[in-house]
C-alpha cells in the first residue's frame, strides 16, 4: 500500500504525519486490496479541512472532515474511512452468490424426491 500526504497552505509535523501514516497502515485490515492511499491537507485561516483519497481495486473511496485544529481534522477524517472500510468490508462479504439448485445427497434433495413420488 503507497500512502502519499499532501499539505497545502499549511506545514505537517513530522510527528503528525507519521501517526496518520501509522493509523492508514492499520486500515488495512479491512480490506487487503488497497492500492493507494492519498491524504490532502488544506489550512485556511481558522479551518483546516482533510481529505483521504483510498483506491482499491475497482472501487476508490473518499472521505472528508473539517475542523478548526489540524489534528482532529486528521484523527476525524482517519476514523470516517475506517467506518466506510467496515461498512464496505460487511456489504463484500453479506453479498456471496448462493446456489440454489438442489444437489444429489443434500437433505433438500430427499424432500424433493419424496414429493415428486408421492404425486405419481
Amino acid at each position: 500500500m503507497q500512502i502519499s500526504t499532501t499539505a497545502r497552505h499549511c506545514e505537517i509535523s513530522p510527528e503528525l504525519r507519521e501517526l496518520a501514516q501509522a493509523k492508514l497502515q492499520r486500515a488495512g485490515r479491512f480490506a487487503q486490496d488497497i492500492r493507494e492511499v492519498h491524504l490532502t491537507v488544506t489550512g485556511e485561516r481558522s479551518r483546516h479541512v482533510a481529505e483521504i483519497t483510498l483506491r482499491l481495486d475497482h472501487h476508490e473511496l473518499v472521505c472528508r472532515e473539517e475542523s478548526t485544529e489540524l489534528r482532529a481534522s486528521i484523527e476525524g477524517v482517519i476514523d470516517r474511512l475506517e467506518e466506510q472500510l467496515r461498512r464496505f468490508k460487511d456489504r463484500r462479504t453479506n453479498h456471496q452468490r448462493v446456489n440454489h439448485e438442489i444437489q444429489p445427497g443434500r437433505a433438500g434433495a430427499d424432500s424433493w424426491a419424496e414429493d415428486e413420488e408421492a404425486e405419481d
